[in-house]
């Protein structure tokens, strides 16, 4: 009986330590948000970019939490910056921030990222993002990588634009058969945008065989399904960072 107690006993240890070692190892790998290097708002002359409040407060939750977090854009260097309003308190935490401003206007290039280093990506909103992360073959390499790998695939507001084109091992688009939420036909109509954006991101998801959910105009939506996290409008930008912790929690 002693020796089957211990055996027990140390069938427990093991595992114990191997969820520790686990979690430890987790802890260690870092988020990569993705941010656009799109300036204009197609041939309107209008300025855009990757939208302040998409980042910062996604941010603010898990920088709090513990996590590190690098920044990629298309092109590296500064990126535009669209929604800047340092009225808002998390805006301005941010942006006073020494070291993750320094990180966000010296972006990395896809070029220099490893995906075995980062648990999460998570691609911020901005216009911009239409135009330029859908296309973007180095970034959803990075993205399937880290996918299968595992780890986790987020996007907000115009942000999942990033995800349009990601393919798994298997072929098959990420999205395809999930739950995703991204800035609805509704809201591109009501800041009309319809006839400038180079597509509707609600239907291009849905081309891609997406379940797509929303809820009314500037309403906080985010759906989670299967390590996929999306978010549809800036008003959900806080909710998709809390998700994206709530997720690296069960992992």
């Amino acid at each position: 009986m002693k020796k089957l107690a211990l055996l027990f006993l140390s069938i427990f240890m093991i595992a114990s330590i191997q969820s520790q070692t686990k979690k430890i190892k987790n802890m260690k790998k870092k988020i990569l948000f993705v941010v656009t290097s799109h300036d204009k708002k197609g041939n309107t002359g209008d300025n855009t970019g990757y939208y302040l409040g998409e980042v910062s407060h996604p941010w603010e939750v898990l920088h709090k939490a513990g996590y590190e977090i690098d920044f990629v854009s298309p092109k590296g260097g500064t990126p535009p910056v669209d929604g800047f309003d340092l009225q808002d308190p998390v805006n301005k935490e941010f942006w006073e921030n020494k070291e993750y401003k320094n990180k966000i206007v010296q972006s990395l290039k896809p070029s220099e990222i490893n995906p075995n280093d980062y648990s999460t990506i998570f691609y911020a909103g901005g216009h911009g993002a239409m135009w330029d992360l859908a296309d973007n073959t180095e970034l959803a390499n990075i993205a399937s990588k880290i996918y299968e790998n595992g780890g986790i695939v987020a996007g907000v507001c115009h942000g999942p634009a990033g995800l349009v084109n990601i393919k798994l091992n298997n072929g098959k688009y990420l999205v395809d058969g999930k739950k995703v939420n991204a800035f609805t036909n509704e809201e591109e109509s009501e800041v009309k945008l319809t006839n400038v954006v180079p597509f509707l991101l609600e239907d291009k998801l849905k081309e891609r065989g997406a379940k797509f959910e929303k809820s009314g105009l500037w309403q906080n939506h985010v759906v989670t399904d299967q390590r996929v996290i999306t978010g549809q409008n800036p008003q959900s930008a806080k909710s998709v960072g809390e998700a994206i912790l709530k997720e690296l929690s069960l992992q």
